[in-house]
């Protein structure tokens, strides 16, 4: 089955021009065809064409509903863009199939790559979430400074677990599965290529994150990402 995403259909009942297009010269679809789209905020429809325009499609909407997760925890994962972009757009195609809630880009102080084209980015998301027959696009904050995205977590917040990917064995170190609650919320920290500083790591202690490993082998920063993030699954799909 085939979804369209079109985020305002419930108030303008059309599909956006490129999923229109899709729609319309692709897939040669016409008045009287049923379709199946989705918002991108965890709701499904079933329309019917009424106009098949390739700059607009207009639809009606025959039935609505909400989505559950498949899973139950909020996964969130802020890391350090790769000077090599398409790694970070494979890890985001990935970790959206998988199931995650938030990314967030961190500009750290080793950090090769200082910014992002977020309207690029996120269409990979919105054709990740698609492919996977979802209907959430995972939140996604675009590029932040690693200092301001510390100070803006809530530190109160004792109910989310907090694990840092850190390769140097200059602090101590836990598994993965050592650091994580099963059922509990979560936020990933990966670091650029070259690592935290150790300024960074205590920055990042001081606000309840837990330097881990990931195994006794070096990854490469989107793998240790797509690693924890899968991790975290399997350890929650298991006690199920």
């Amino acid at each position: 089955m085939i979804r369209f995403y079109a985020p305002d259909i419930e108030t303008d009942f059309s599909l956006p021009e490129t999923e229109s297009g899709h729609c319309c010269r692709v897939l040669r679809m016409k008045e009287g065809d049923i379709l199946h789209a989705v918002d991108g905020k965890g709701n499904a429809f079933e329309c019917v064409i009424t106009n098949a325009n390739p700059k607009k499609t207009e639809v009606d909407i025959l039935s609505a509903h909400t989505e559950p997760k498949h899973w139950q925890p909020r996964v969130s994962l802020a890391v350090s863009p790769t000077k090599n972009i398409d790694r970070m757009e494979w890890l985001l195609e990935k970790a959206t199939e998988i199931g995650i809630d938030n990314i967030v880009f961190l500009k750290c102080t080793r950090s090769e790559r200082k910014d992002v084209k977020s309207e690029r980015l996120l269409k990979i998301l919105v054709s990740a979430m698609k492919q996977s027959m979802k209907s959430r696009i995972p939140d996604f904050a675009g590029m932040i400074d690693f200092k301001k995205f510390i100070k803006g977590l809530d530190c109160g917040n004792e109910e989310e677990i907090r694990i840092m990917g850190y390769c140097s064995s200059e602090f101590p170190r836990k598994e993965l599965v050592d650091v994580y609650t099963t059922g509990k919320d979560v936020t990933i920290l990966i670091g650029p290529e070259g690592d935290f500083t150790p300024e960074e790591v205590e920055m990042s202690v001081k606000a309840g994150f837990t330097p881990a490993t990931f195994g006794n082998t070096r990854l490469r920063t989107e793998t240790a990402a797509l690693y924890a993030v899968s991790a975290i699954h399997v350890i929650n799909d298991l006690k199920k």
